[in-house]
């Protein structure tokens, strides 16, 4: 009763009663008495609709899989590294916010739960403790009590209500988020401050990938309003990771700050990671511009997958002479959906058979063999590396010229003066949108060989940040790229109807297939695995029948460059790890370290032009493809 008499005391209305000369006793004792009664009334309320856990829960946790840093980490130093451009913007959804630095800021917003990165096991992040419901679409959560945002305020289950909240606000303009976290996540239930359930529309297979979602900083955020986007474009939000960005310059740079007391730096899957203490990201536009910065030791580590950099760029006096070390790391994970996607707006793309005409006309596998050096393998599809949720009897259509020449003529059209295709007038002439110019050699002989096709490709080179948002803004007709991955197949953001013929959606090709939408939503409803997996098969036999996709190379493995006072771990990284100098990632990154004996020792032989051994190291540890020729 203590803490009831105490909230009636400090109670607003009880003061300005109390403090009030101008009503006389009986009257105030008459308001006092029925401002008890109303908190009465209110924390009985309050206690009866007070969630309980179910008396039956099971808590699980994980503290016994193997970790994967190496115990030899210190911390300190600066990690200097690159991007290609600024980002459009600092905000992870709304406008222009799919690019590829929005990794870098959602790497330090935890989850609830990942995954671990060698085992496939649930491990603990801003949660210590999870449990199942029986009813197959719940999950409950004890929060770590120590975890905090950038700036010292606690973690609580208030910040994943705020998470429905933020996300299902046409404020943030983020249809994607507003679907997923409106049909897909139900609510979440507050058990006391640091207790949560989040509860799913459906019973599901592979819950925790779904509701292990992160918490939103309503202490930052307030009241969202219609000025949201151009508000937060460039606002450093508190996050509960291990950086923060600390001070950008537009158009120039981006620095990243450790935080040194920060709250997970001695958990069991945290600790001995995340090691340096700044991360600078300098902007540099042009990729041999970056070589060369590399080479002065600007930059500190250098990505070599491009085979001309890994087999002879590589044969200069720093890297023979043992100051620059180089890493061949085997990776086992889902790949990239890298290749040519086709804007079916277009209207020369509307056609199946010219689809079909177009891929057949892409010598992927010359391309491999000759720029490549047969470093890469071809991608049969958008969707390898799945496991079971993988149709691996699916193949990528290959350099075809009479079965080009029968799919155009079946579909009407008839050969130029020029040996192009010609039909009403028009050409079969398209542009390639890509963003890299180490990516021309292999554009230049697609379309030498898509000539002989009878198709002229139009090599369009762009900014990388200003290709994204013309891709996104659905203004092209064959886009040169890869997505990211994830543990399961998504489909809906890609080739949902509801996502087509629309700006700033995922769904580039404007897919708008009446059986692909039921496909997909049977997916996403299905409560079996069984289910999915053929679901998964038959959206990706689906996606060939179509023909928006035309996949081109898969990369199973990382190639990096870096000066030798940068430390690796054995093996160099996870199974899962797709960069070994990715600062941020939760699960596999922040596992190198700056060794300043080494650093001091490599200027001192490079001034006295002593060399040391040349190291090139290759990590099979997780390879599952064949070697390279």
């Amino acid at each position: 009763m203590t803490d009831f008499y105490k909230a009636v005391r400090n109670s607003t209305f009880y003061e300005s009663i109390t403090n009030n000369r101008g009503i006389d006793m009986q009257t105030k004792w008459r308001l006092i008495s029925f401002t008890v009664i109303m908190i009465m009334a209110m924390a009985a309320a309050s206690m009866a609709e007070t969630p309980h856990l179910p008396a039956d829960i099971h808590w699980l946790t994980n503290d016994s899989d193997p970790v994967y840093a190496s115990s030899d980490a210190i911390k300190g130093g600066a990690l200097n590294t690159a991007v290609l451009s600024f980002p459009l913007t600092f905000r992870t959804v709304g406008p222009d916010s799919n690019g590829s630095f929005r990794d870098f800021i959602l790497n330090n917003n935890l989850s609830l739960i990942d995954i671990h990165p060698n085992t496939g096991n649930i491990i603990p992040e801003l949660a210590t403790h999870w449990a199942f419901d029986k009813d197959g679409k719940t999950m409950y959560f004890k929060l770590n009590p120590n975890a905090t945002w950038a700036y010292g305020k606690l973690v609580t289950a208030d910040d994943y209500v705020f998470t429905l909240e933020f996300m299902r606000s046409k404020y943030i303009v983020a249809p994607w988020y507003n679907d997923f976290y409106t049909h897909e996540i139900d609510r979440v239930i507050v058990y006391d401050p640091y207790t949560i359930a989040v509860v799913g529309k459906k019973a599901e297979p592979d819950l925790y990938l779904k509701l292990a979602i992160s918490p939103t900083p309503r202490h930052y955020y307030g009241a969202l309003s219609s000025d949201f986007v151009s508000r937060y474009n460039w606002k450093i939000v508190p996050n509960t990771g291990p950086y923060q960005i600390s001070d950008f310059q537009m158009g120039k740079y981006i620095h990243f700050k450790r935080k040194k007391d920060w709250w997970g730096k001695d958990l069991r899957y945290f600790k001995n990671r995340f090691n340096v203490d700044r991360v600078s990201f300098t902007v540099v536009r042009d990729f041999n511009m970056l070589w060369e910065y590399f080479k002065k030791g600007k930059q500190d580590v250098f990505g070599l997958v491009m085979p001309q950099y890994w087999r002879d760029k590589c044969r200069i006096p720093i890297f023979e002479n043992g100051y620059v070390e180089k890493a061949w790391f085997f990776n086992d994970k889902p790949r990239s959906a890298t290749g040519m996607w086709l804007n079916m707006d277009r209207d020369i793309f509307k056609d199946s058979g010219v689809r079909y005409a177009f891929a057949h006309a892409m010598n992927i596998q010359k391309v491999i063999d000759e720029v490549l050096r047969g470093d890469y393998y071809r991608l049969e599809q958008a969707y390898v590396g799945y496991g079971r949720y993988t149709d691996n009897t699916i193949k990528a259509r290959g350099f075809d010229l009479a079965k080009v020449e029968h799919y155009m003529k079946a579909s009407g059209w008839r050969r130029g003066a020029d040996g192009i295709w010609e039909k009403n007038g028009g050409r079969f002439s398209v542009e390639v949108l890509y963003s890299l110019a180490e990516y021309t050699p292999r554009l230049v002989v697609l379309k030498e060989e898509a000539k002989k096709a009878g198709i002229e490709l139009r090599l369009q080179l762009s900014d990388p940040a200003a290709a994204f948002k013309q891709i996104l803004e659905k203004n092209f007709d064959v886009a040169w790229m890869g997505w990211s991955t994830s543990l399961r197949p998504q489909y809906w953001e890609f080739f949902h109807s509801v996502n087509a013929h629309k700006p700033q959606t995922n769904n580039i090709t404007n897919t708008d297939d009446p059986k692909m939408d039921s496909l997909i939503d049977a997916y996403r409803n299905s409560l079996s695995e069984a289910d999915r997996i053929r679901l998964s098969h038959e959206i990706q036999q689906r996606i060939q029948e179509i023909g928006m996709f035309v996949p081109t190379f898969m990369i199973p493995y990382t190639r990096e460059a870096y000066w030798r006072w940068w430390r690796l771990p054995t093996p160099l990284g996870t199974r899962q790890t797709n960069d070994i100098f990715d600062p941020f990632n939760s699960v596999t990154g922040g596992l190198f370290w700056y060794d300043q004996k080494r650093h001091d020792e490599t200027l001192k032989a490079m001034k006295e032009d002593h060399p040391f051994p040349p190291v090139t190291i290759v990590d099979k540890t997780y390879q599952t493809e064949p070697p390279v020729k």
